[in-house]
Order: C-alpha cells, then sequence, then structure tokens
C-alpha cells in the first residue's frame, strides 16, 4: 500500500502525518512554533526553528509508522517571506509572517497602482500579501540573497528544487491571475525586478528528492498552500462549495472552478490548485485573529486554556450580556482591508464578566466568518447551502454554534483535525499516479458533527448590524454610513 508523509507547515506549529492509499491517518507528529509578535504590527518566525520543526515532525512521524513512503507533500503558511542565501540555505534574517503589518507604508506609497494591481492579480493591495512585505525586507533588511516565501526555502533545503506552486505564487501579488505566470509589470511596481523569482510548478508535480528525514531518497511532491489544502480535502470541488479553516486566523474560501472572476464585494480570487493541467480558483476572505486571538485571552487570564472556552462561556449563560468583540489584533481584511484597525470590546457594564467578554469573542469571530460568508455570496450571486469547517477552534461547540447562528446555514465539521495535511497528501498521491483524479484522492465524507442555525433572522439580522458598527468604529476604512450597507 503506498504511503505519503505530508508536511502542514502552520504559523503555530508543525504538523506530520503518514497517510496511506485510502486517506486514513497512519502516524501524526507535531511541533508548536511561536510567533514573536513586536511593536508595530512586526510577527516573525525563527526560520530554523521552522526548518528544525519541519525536520523533526517529519521524523516522528515516520517513525510511528514504521513504513516506507512514496513521496513527501509540503502545505505551507501561504504568504510569509524570508530572505534567505541560495549558495548555502541560511537565512539572512527573520521569517515575516502573513499576519505582519510593518508593510502597509510599501502599500500605501503605492496607492496609484492599486486598481491595476487588484485587476491583474484578483487581490487587495494590502501587507497581507507577499510582495509588500518582500519589498520592505529589501528596503529594511538586506538586499542579499533572495527573498522568498516559505515553501520555496524549505523545498531548496530539502531536495535543492527553486520552485513554488500556482496557488503560493497566487497570494504574492506578482502572479498575473489569467496566465498563472510571473508579471515583469508587477515585479516592477515593488522594485524587485531584479530578484530571481522560483519555477512555478503544479500542485500534482515531483520536483525532486530528499534524504533529509532518513536514509533513502524521497519524492517531494504534493505542494499547496494550506487554506487551499483543506478546501481540496474538505472536497469543495464546484463551483460554490465553501469552507472555513478556524486556525490562528479564519479563512473562508469558496471554489470557483475555472473561472478567475474578481470579487466585487471586497473579497480576493487566487489560486486554488493546478492538478491535472487545469487551474482552479476560488474566492477568499480572511479574519487575521481567530486562535490567535483566543491566545491573547489566555495570557490575559480571561480563559485558562482553549479547551475551557466553553466552559468559561457557559458561566455567562447564553448570552454575551450585550458585549460585542472586534477581533481585530493585527488589522480588518475582506472587506475592509484597514491594516491600522484594532481590536475592541464594546457594550460593556458593571455587570460584565468573563464569560461575557470569552463569549463576545467568540461571537465576534463568527461574525466576521458570517460577514465574509455574506460577501461570496454576493459573488456567486446565490446564498452558501452549508459551510464546512476545520481547525482546531471547531472543538468549541459556542463558537461553532454562533457561526450557524449568524451565517444562517448549517456548518459541517470535517472529520478530521488534520484537513490541511490530507489535501497535501492528495496532491502527492496525484503526483504518484496519473490515473487518478481529484475526486478519486479525497473521496466521501460524513461530518462529524453539524451544527444547525437556531436564532431567528430577526435576531442574526440584529445583531449583524450591532457588530457591523462596531468594526465601524474600528475601521479607519469604512465609515458607519457604508457599515449599514
Amino acid at each position: 500500500m503506498t504511503h505519503v508523509l505530508a508536511i502542514d507547515q502552520g504559523t503555530s506549529g508543525t504538523k506530520a502525518i503518514v497517510v496511506d492509499a485510502t486517506g486514513q491517518v497512519v502516524s501524526i507528529a507535531e511541533v508548536a512554533l511561536r510567533p514573536e509578535y513586536l511593536p508595530g504590527g512586526g510577527v516573525e518566525q525563527d526560520p530554523e526553528a521552522l526548518w528544525n520543526s519541519v525536520i523533526e515532525a517529519g521524523r516522528r512521524a515516520l517513525e510511528e509508522a514504521g513504513v516506507p513512503v512514496a513521496a513527501i507533500a509540503l502545505a505551507n503558511q501561504g504568504e510569509t517571506v524570508l530572505a534567505w542565501d541560495p549558495a548555502t540555505g541560511r537565512p539572512l534574517g527573520p521569517a515575516m509572517v502573513w499576519q505582519d503589518r510593518r508593510a502597509d507604508s510599501i502599500c500605501a506609497a503605492l496607492v496609484d497602482s492599486a486598481d491595476d494591481v487588484a485587476r491583474r492579480t484578483g487581490l487587495v493591495l494590502d501587507p497581507y500579501f507577499s510582495a509588500p512585505k518582500m519589498a520592505w525586507i529589501r528596503a529594511n533588511l538586506t538586499r542579499d540573497g533572495v527573498v522568498t516565501t516559505t515553501d520555496t526555502w524549505l523545498l531548496h533545503r530539502l531536495c535543492g528544487a527553486f520552485v513554488t506552486d500556482t496557488s503560493t505564487a497566487s497570494r504574492s501579488l506578482l502572479l498575473d491571475l489569467d496566465s498563472a505566470t510571473w508579471s515583469a509589470d508587477l515585479l516592477d511596481v515593488f522594485g524587485l525586478s531584479d530578484e530571481p523569482m522560483p519555477r512555478i510548478v503544479a500542485s500534482d508535480q515531483i520536483v525532486g528528492e530528499t534524504m533529509a528525514f532518513g536514509r533513502i531518497a524521497i519524492p517531494v511532491g504534493g505542494l499547496i498552500v494550506d487554506q487551499q489544502a483543506a478546501l481540496l480535502a474538505e472536497s469543495c470541488l464546484g463551483p460554490g462549495m465553501a469552507k472555513c479553516t478556524f486556525g490562528t486566523g479564519a479563512f473562508l474560501l469558496a471554489q470557483l472552478g475555472e473561472n478567475p472572476a474578481r470579487s466585487a464585494a471586497g473579497l480576493t480570487t487566487s489560486v486554488a490548485w493546478t492538478l491535472r493541467g487545469r487551474t482552479s480558483y476560488c474566492a477568499d476572505g480572511q479574519v487575521y485573529t481567530a486562535a490567535s486571538a483566543v491566545r491573547w485571552a489566555i495570557e490575559l487570564g480571561l480563559v485558562p486554556a482553549a479547551d475551557q472556552l466553553d466552559a468559561v462561556s457557559a458561566s455567562a449563560g447564553d448570552s454575551s450580556g450585550g458585549v460585542l468583540c472586534v477581533p481585530a489584533f493585527a488589522g480588518l481584511a475582506a472587506p475592509w482591508w484597514d491594516a491600522r484597525a484594532a481590536a475592541s470590546f464594546t457594550g460593556m457594564t458593571l455587570s460584565s464578566g468573563r464569560g461575557h467578554l470569552v463569549r463576545a469573542l467568540l461571537e465576534g469571530i463568527a461574525a466576521q466568518v458570517a460577514c465574509l460568508a455574506d460577501l461570496v455570496a454576493q459573488d456567486l450571486g446565490q446564498s452558501l447551502t452549508r459551510l464546512r469547517v476545520d481547525g482546531g477552534l471547531t472543538r468549541s461547540a459556542v463558537l461553532m454554534q454562533a457561526q450557524a447562528d449568524l451565517a444562517r446555514i448549517p456548518v459541517e465539521v470535517y472529520p478530521s483535525a488534520h484537513a490541511t495535511a490530507l489535501g497535501a497528501a492528495a496532491c502527492a498521491r496525484l503526483a504518484l499516479d496519473p490515473t487518478l483524479n481529484p475526486a478519486d484522492v479525497v473521496g466521501t465524507w460524513t461530518p462529524q458533527r453539524t451544527y444547525e442555525p437556531l436564532w431567528s433572522a430577526d435576531r442574526a439580522a440584529e445583531h449583524l448590524a450591532r457588530w457591523r458598527q462596531a468594526a465601524a468604529a474600528t475601521s479607519t476604512a469604512w465609515t458607519p454610513k457604508e457599515a449599514q450597507s
């Protein structure tokens, strides 16, 4: 039976799983990582710690599985970048994490190019994406080496390749979305025209071999952005099917098929994947802080641990007592795109307790995702009928019920905690066997649990109207009048 080692290199840790040909997980290993949050919006990771986590998690998963693997797949963070020496693989500074907002000044200086950049890339001119951070590194840290996303660096260390896949490249603001190729004009816009750019490959392509995990050379293939990997694992293969991953942030993606339609509602359009010679696209919206907002609450003592979210919320009953939270701890993404927005709690009184604040935080995450679901529906011309979800925060019944209540659709919890890694493994299986198609490698699954909406439509609408007003007050990009629309 063909086994695959799939590595999910994320913001707060690296997970490695060994998967058999039926998609069953044989072994799991995880290594925690902790980004450093700096004053002024900086968020960094130690690249060597990141690399060591990949090697340690991979070796532990292989040792536990005790079976040979036919390929190694890699899912990556998408927009996290670093400078490094291509001769030695040595990092030339810290990795700038996707949450990092320091490149806001780069974007502000390019505002006259914003419409053209959006038209060509499907994205918004925002420091969330790769190119502004790449330009910031060149302006403030080093002119040496190359500057790329972390997947290119990891793959170079693993097998000597200088590549990235189409889904990762589409998150850069440097890719012409329609042709899925680097744009010389866009590189010039960001002052990166002299930068060597990695070769763009498909997600079902073998790019080399590595001996980093043992004495036997293993093919490397199955490269994809983490969120798109989860979209694939959750069988969102047809236009209009959507999922949301509740991890460090929350990320809602909706499948568009082979049509790279630009959003008219403030969302972004990216490559979902290139498989079997065909490129599929997705619309996506982002909540920058989900689990990272929970971590903040834990560090402040609002809740003792993530597995106590529901217990603390229950201490306040089934209501936040009028307290609202806008979890803009790292700014607001779609549709506000305001790097300077700040988090807020409003509606507090002397009777507000920890339970009210924790419930408001969870409802704030759910409200922002519900707003994204509304925007996706506007772009699609039809409402979503259900939302598939994965990620660590799906263990919170309070959050998931709030999501169903506010989005007014059933929420289906993916039955595995490893959607991203399973999506990468599916890409690797396609790379190994040309007779398979995407539907073959994701199969069918039954939700672990389905949350049905309990709130009335009027209650959900009233809550979201109040929440949008609170969001408008935190954002410099929207006015209260706009928030009503």
